[in-house]
């Protein structure tokens, strides 16, 4: 027989949910067979799954230990293989500076990504133990693009998962980006468009009328300081799309300088001959939280910022010439 003990770094979870990230290899009908033959209990009486777990719940799993083997591998910490540049950490949050050319989460087992060394991280820390790590698994809650640089979020505990998870969803928190577009704005404003995403290609549509299979997309933009070549933007987004900001900008005659995806292929070369820039130049700057979270309470009214790459400082002051 194996206990656990709801801690609350756990609670708020489902308890179908928590037995599949305990019981890692077995399929969803074994665990649910064995919620209904009362194999598995809660708090020492039946249960359907579907109950949502509290600190001090107790759940008994009435299987034989070479069972218990067979549907479940132990999950381990593993090797730190990156450091992190950590702007901010509680017992439920850490927010962390990606920096260029590293994933946000592997698509390859070799890959090393923000995520998977999340974990290592939170462990060596302290801020979480590899007993928690068998029904909680940390990870991130936002993705930037590879050559994306800026604010990551990433969950510990499952008040901070699911919060997080949460707010970006309702659009909770206000995201702020910084980019150098080609051409000359002068006044803040914010524009709509619909958007649709081709999955084979990875690639968007940016259209002003509504579009078969698109979504309605909104973006705010101030101008942080231009000449007549370009502009250092400050962008919000107000809804969070597959490559918004980059089509978005270029779909109005401003793409982002280094984007050969969406951008302007001439720009771009005298970028990459210039400054060897080969990718688009996007940093996301800063993260605002509201005031009077009810959970995740540190957050409340925080403003996280992650300071400029050195490689996009670098090309700011040669094409400005003078600090923000």
């Amino acid at each position: 027989m194996r206990e656990l003990n709801i801690t609350a770094r756990e609670e708020g979870q489902r308890l179908d949910k928590i037995l599949s990230k305990y019981l890692n290899k077995a399929p969803k009908s074994f665990v649910y067979k064995m919620l209904r033959k009362k194999n598995i209990k809660l708090n020492g009486k039946k249960a359907t799954g579907n109950e949502k777990l509290s600190k001090g719940d107790q759940v008994c799993i009435y299987l034989a230990e070479d069972t218990i083997s067979k549907f479940r591998e132990e999950v381990r910490a593993g090797k730190q293989k990156l450091k992190l540049d950590i702007l901010y950490e509680d017992d439920n949050v850490i927010m962390v500076n990606k920096p260029w050319g590293i994933l946000s989460q592997k698509s390859k087992s070799e890959d090393i990504s923000i995520n998977d060394q999340i974990i290592p991280y939170a462990v060596n820390q302290g801020l979480i133990s590899e007993k928690e790590l068998q029904v909680v698994k940390p990870s991130i809650c936002n993705r930037l693009d590879r050559n994306t640089t800026g604010i990551i979020i990433c969950g510990i505990s499952m008040e901070g998962l699911q919060t997080m998870a949460e707010m970006l969803k309702n659009r909770d928190m206000e995201k702020y980006y910084l980019c150098i577009v080609k051409g000359k704005l002068n006044k803040p404003q914010k524009v709509s468009a619909y958007l649709r995403k081709d999955e084979k290609t990875n690639k968007v549509t940016v259209s002003k009328q509504e579009i078969f299979g698109g979504n309605h997309i909104e973006t705010a933009y101030e101008p942080v300081i231009s000449n007549d070549e370009f502009t250092l933007l400050k962008v919000k987004l107000i809804t969070g799309k597959t490559h918004q900001i980059r089509a978005h900008l270029a779909s109005i005659g401003h793409p982002l300088i280094g984007d050969f995806k969406y951008g302007d292929r001439k720009i771009n070369q005298q970028m990459k001959q210039r400054f060897g820039l080969k990718d688009q130049l996007l940093h996301c700057q800063e993260i605002v939280f509201p005031k009077h979270m009810k959970t995740c309470s540190n957050l409340s009214g925080k403003r996280i910022q992650a300071p400029l790459p050195k490689r996009f400082e670098t090309i700011k002051q040669e094409l400005f010439g003078r600090d923000l």
